[in-house]
């Protein structure tokens, strides 16, 4: 069992930046999402990272705004949002899946947190 934690939500306006940060119970060797859910939305992916770093993947509207980073020695993930928009506003939800592979499959991760609300404002 891995408990995940997200911290850094807020309110921010539109243009600004943000960073979330997720913290994993234990070091594992498994790939790490962050999903998020706007009101009367699914769930959907943002970006995901390896175990190790060395590789990420983002849904289009993040690529070249958002980062998503890892510290594998605090058992940390990161994601830095710049250029926030209005229709970034959602739930951010930090997940772990068993497995070293990067996957943009909600049901391929086994372990979420509690999520963390993100409000842009226009």
């Amino acid at each position: 069992q891995v408990q995940l934690v997200e911290s850094g939500g807020g309110l921010v306006q539109a243009g600004g930046s943000m960073r979330l940060s997720c913290a994993a119970s234990k070091r594992t060797v498994y790939a790490m999402g962050w999903f998020r859910q706007a009101p009367g939305k699914e769930r959907e992916f943002v970006a995901a990272i390896t175990w190790n770093g060395d590789s990420t993947d983002y849904t289009d509207s993040a690529k070249g705004r958002f980062t998503i980073s890892r510290d594998s020695a605090k058992n940390t993930v990161d994601l830095q949002m710049n250029g926030l928009k209005p229709e970034d506003t959602a739930v951010y939800y930090c997940a772990s899946r068993i497995g070293v592979l990067l996957s943009p499959q909600l049901n391929d991760y086994q372990y979420w947190g509690q999520g963390t609300q993100v409000t842009v404002s226009s």
